[in-house]
């Protein structure tokens, strides 16, 4: 690769982390307000918080703090976009298009569009500045020597 392809790839892994990052911290400041009433609180609720334990609000926000915080910070980014992808699609089915088929009609934009952007990280990994990769190396530099060695034949 040359020219402005081979660069943009070699920043590749910094644009995917600086995504990640963001959207993790959106995502668990809708977790905060919902739970916290911080940040102008719960949608619907002037401020307020969502009642603890109720389904599926309650647990939708908590889904979105934790998960949040964990794609923002890069641990486990995975496992924690899986979830937050699903509880999206949840969001979106279960809660939105009730109202109407499309998400410009039924205000389901923000939960299609995490759906989606979580989904991506589900298959990308977390990209540059992520927790993931600081384990991934150690575990890497441990595992070395054991790789090196090798069975001899008889």
């Amino acid at each position: 690769m040359t020219g402005l392809t081979g660069r943009l790839h070699s920043t590749q892994p910094y644009a995917l982390g600086l995504f990640r990052i963001v959207v993790g911290l959106l995502f668990a400041c809708h977790g905060a307000a919902a739970l916290f009433g911080v940040l102008g609180g719960a949608v619907g609720t002037h401020g307020g918080t969502v009642a603890a334990g109720t389904w599926p609000g309650w647990y939708a926000a908590l889904i979105q703090l934790v998960g949040g915080a964990l794609v923002l910070l890069g641990l486990g980014t995975r496992g924690a976009a899986l979830i937050a992808s699903g509880s999206m699609a949840y969001a979106y089915f279960d809660v939105h298009q009730k109202a109407a088929l499309w998400p410009i009609q039924n205000g389901g934009e923000p939960s299609a569009l995490y759906c989606w952007a979580f989904l991506l990280l589900v298959f990308t990994g977390s990209g540059a500045f992520g927790l993931d990769a600081l384990f991934t190396r150690h575990s890497a530099r441990r595992e070395e020597p054991a790789a090196e060695q090798r069975p001899v034949a008889a």
